[in-house]
């Protein structure tokens, strides 16, 4: 079970949040949308080169350009993208070439069985796919704190082959119950996480970070113990 911890913006979250045991952490960068958890490229390099060597930086970002995002990931220093675009499969396609060692989530809304279909023609150029609920009262993309219907991202799970990481409003309380009943190759939350200050909050970390590998190993009748 990956655990991804999103809209990271300062070092020492970052840090708390490998030590949590969390396996990424997300940098959003280039923005297009409202969010609270934009942060400038030259903090998202500097949380990178930081960031211990045992988590995973990924650049969150917006933007639909392959050059742009392309010299932006090289930039920052990170070898994962999710992309919160409308990037098309050429332009992802584009974006492999130019950085070959990249590993590559493409994000989706889930609002309708639909969403499958338009899935289908990324599975051969993504490494992997992040569901999430689309806020359009608020123009937010991400880190919505909105849960969206669980019975299609299960079903999409079944369907899609590539990996599929759950988002959208995930927190300590409801991540056991989203993980037994998606079963996702990975969990991601952000909102769910925050302290009234806008920063993550660690106890809520830690309490994500156990509860989803538990559930995992439930789920997968494995033992901790093995």
């Amino acid at each position: 079970m990956r655990v991804k911890i999103c809209g990271i913006k300062r070092v020492e979250d970052a840090i708390m949040a490998a030590y949590c045991g969390a396996d990424a952490i997300g940098l959003v960068v280039g923005q297009k949308h409202n969010s609270d958890d934009f942060i400038d490229k030259s903090l998202a390099k500097k949380i990178v080169n930081e960031c211990l060597p045992y988590i995973s930086p990924v650049l969150v970002t917006e933007l639909d350009d392959a050059e742009e995002i392309s010299n932006l990931a090289h930039e920052i220093g990170v070898t994962s993208i999710q992309l919160h675009s409308d990037c098309t499969v050429d332009s992802i396609i584009s974006l492999r070439k130019s950085l070959p060692y990249i590993k590559i989530i493409k994000n989706f809304h889930v609002n309708g069985l639909e969403v499958i279909h338009a899935m289908k023609p990324f599975e051969s150029v993504v490494d992997a796919f992040i569901l999430d609920t689309l806020d359009l009262a608020n123009d937010k993309v991400g880190g919505t704190g909105l849960v969206h219907d669980w019975n299609i991202s299960r079903n999409i799970v079944k369907e899609i082959s590539r990996p599929v990481i759950l988002a959208g409003g995930l927190t300590p309380e409801n991540i056991g119950k989203a993980i037994r009943f998606v079963k996702p190759y990975g969990v991601d939350a952000s909102s769910g996480l925050k302290d009234s200050d806008g920063f993550k909050d660690e106890m809520k970390v830690i309490n994500f970070v156990y509860r989803a590998k538990h559930e995992f190993f439930k789920v997968r009748n494995l033992s901790l113990e093995n």
